[in-house]
């Protein structure tokens, strides 16, 4: 089986976003959520996940509502909330649609270390300001990947520079405290291949010694996961090699934040499962481990359906 554990549902229908800007227009949407029928689900998801799925030859996505309109920086708690349990409904009802292809995941699963938007005003993810959030995750045997909403900082670009930079700057977060001595159980992944920290990681052993902090394979991967987010092949390849195989999870993030062609293969971009059954140097054992038995172990919840 194939597991792909970052996707989003970036095609939901336009009654969604409609009633997301009615809503932070002031303009008091119903209550009860946008009107949208099954078909207009099956509609936004067969020409598009579905098919790609089929293409690329993937089994199953664990599907959350698009990161990029999660929006912590718009108005108070209660839109924030509001708008969760929104997109949260939808996405249970996709999957309760297409069960085989899609296993759901909350809003509130997508850990964003940067509620500000760019700003970065919050405090650090190894802060007990987070605390309450750790413990209902771990109650629940849930991972949380840490994952920003869009940048309203002008100056940094959400998709190419906010959520790489975000990545990055969370796993420094943990390398400086000691976050898993208080939950030894908690679980995140961090997309976009880690962001920087695969092809800096010398940077961050270094970092870390200098800091008296244990070495990183003793001090995070036992808790903390890279996802295979990553669009071409010797950006796969070193990841692949710098990162153990069991702190892989396999990943494309369709149809997400690079959605073209690349000229120089022919392939999407985001074709990511192409990259690791082309890499030279995993195994048959390294590749099940990536594509399917990692997910289980992290999401240890999952049941395929």
């Amino acid at each position: 089986m194939i597991v792909d554990c970052h996707g989003h549902f970036t095609t939901a229908p336009q009654a969604l976003w409609d009633w997301r800007k009615d809503q932070v227009g002031n303009k008091k949407p119903d209550s009860r959520g946008p009107k949208i029928s099954d078909d207009e689900i099956r509609h936004s998801l067969e020409p598009n996940q579905l098919k790609l799925q089929k293409e690329r030859g993937s089994d199953v996505t664990f599907f959350s509502p698009r990161a990029g309109s999660m929006e912590h920086h718009v108005g108070d708690a209660g839109i924030s909330l509001a708008w969760s349990q929104v997109c949260n409904d939808l996405i249970h009802r996709a999957c309760r649609l297409y069960p085989r292809n899609f296993a759901p995941v909350c809003q509130r699963c997508n850990l964003n270390p940067d509620p500000s938007g760019g700003y970065w005003k919050e405090p650090p993810l190894t802060d007990k300001w987070w605390y309450p959030v750790y413990e209902k995750l771990v109650e629940l045997d849930v991972p949380a990947m840490v994952h920003v909403s869009s940048s309203c900082n002008p100056a940094v670009h959400f998709t190419g520079a906010h959520y790489i930079n975000a990545d990055t700057t969370a796993f420094m977060q943990l390398i400086t405290a000691d976050l898993f001595k208080d939950f030894p159980t908690l679980k995140f992944v961090i997309p976009h291949g880690g962001g920087a920290v695969p092809y800096h990681w010398g940077r961050y052993r270094g970092l870390a010694q200098d800091l008296k902090r244990p070495p990183l394979k003793e001090h995070l991967l036992k808790n903390v996961f890279f996802d295979t987010c990553v669009y071409h092949q010797p950006g796969i390849d070193l990841l692949l090699k710098v990162i153990p195989a069991e702190n892989i999870l396999f990943a494309s993030e369709m149809v997400g934040a690079v959605r073209g062609i690349d000229p120089e293969t022919g392939h999407y971009y985001d074709d990511t499962k192409r990259y690791i059954e082309n890499n030279k140097s995993l195994g048959l054992k390294e590749k099940e481990k990536i594509f399917e038995s990692n997910a289980r172990r992290v999401y240890s919840r999952w049941k395929p359906a």
